[in-house]
């Protein structure tokens, strides 16, 4: 054995030792065990002793996270597994440079609840999935409340983002969504059953996306344009 790895071998049994020396005068009854014990059994012992320390220290650390965080942070996750998520457009970009190209990529992500909340996300990283990722977290802090109705929406709207313009037209029951592409995504992710949508302005994803959430924004049901003009809505009679 070379001096170096005997010295190593004599601190760790002095830092074994002085921990263990250390808990049994926190307590009477380790103290009483620490005298008794000798020899091989002793240092076995206070070994022992010391790997139970720092385990004792991260359970009271875990209680108090378990405390703090009061369960909320499972409902919130849970909550946000529920959303409807779709990707609309990954874009592939390349940058040539000395040795070669460099590739990155930008995805647009769309998320709703299907209940009436929508919002979108762009993200943009070296690896698909992180940019993924990304555009999700954003679409997620974007949601937004959209006025609809059971299955489609109140009225004819028209929204309009840049050089993108979207028709969105009510539908009878059983229709189903006549629109593609990001229109499609949105309306979905509102929670639209019955649909008929038009693009008719720029091809461009972002814009596309942009315009539909725009008229989605514009659209009142009939209790919301009753109360901007200062009337009441009359409850239905029984004939």
């Amino acid at each position: 054995m070379s001096e170096d790895t005997q010295k190593d071998a004599e601190k760790a049994e002095e830092e074994v030792k002085s921990t263990a020396e250390l808990k049994a005068d926190a307590t009477p009854e380790g103290a009483e065990k620490a005298v008794a014990t000798t020899g091989a059994e002793g240092e076995a012992a206070k070994a022992a002793a010391a790997e139970e320390a720092p385990t004792e220290k991260l359970q009271k650390a875990r209680s108090i996270l378990g405390e703090r965080s009061g369960g909320g942070g499972r409902r919130d996750r849970e909550d946000e597994d529920d959303l409807f998520e779709k990707v609309v457009f990954i874009n592939r970009c390349a940058k040539v440079v000395k040795g070669g190209r460099r590739f990155s990529f930008s995805a647009l992500v769309v998320t709703g609840d299907k209940e009436g909340k929508v919002g979108f996300g762009f993200g943009k990283a070296q690896e698909v999935s992180e940019c993924i990722k990304k555009a999700s977290e954003a679409a997620r802090k974007s949601m937004e409340e959209v006025t609809i109705g059971s299955n489609t929406i109140p009225h004819p709207v028209e929204g309009r983002h840049g050089g993108g313009r979207v028709l969105l037209l009510p539908a009878s029951p059983g229709t189903g969504l006549i629109a593609g592409g990001g229109v499609r995504a949105v309306v979905e992710a509102a929670g639209v059953k019955d649909v008929l949508a038009k693009s008719m302005g720029s091809n461009n994803h972002a814009n596309v996306v942009k315009a539909t959430l725009d008229a989605l924004n514009q659209l009142r049901n009939k209790e919301e344009i009753y109360a901007l003009r200062g009337k009441r809505l009359e409850s239905k009679r029984a004939l």
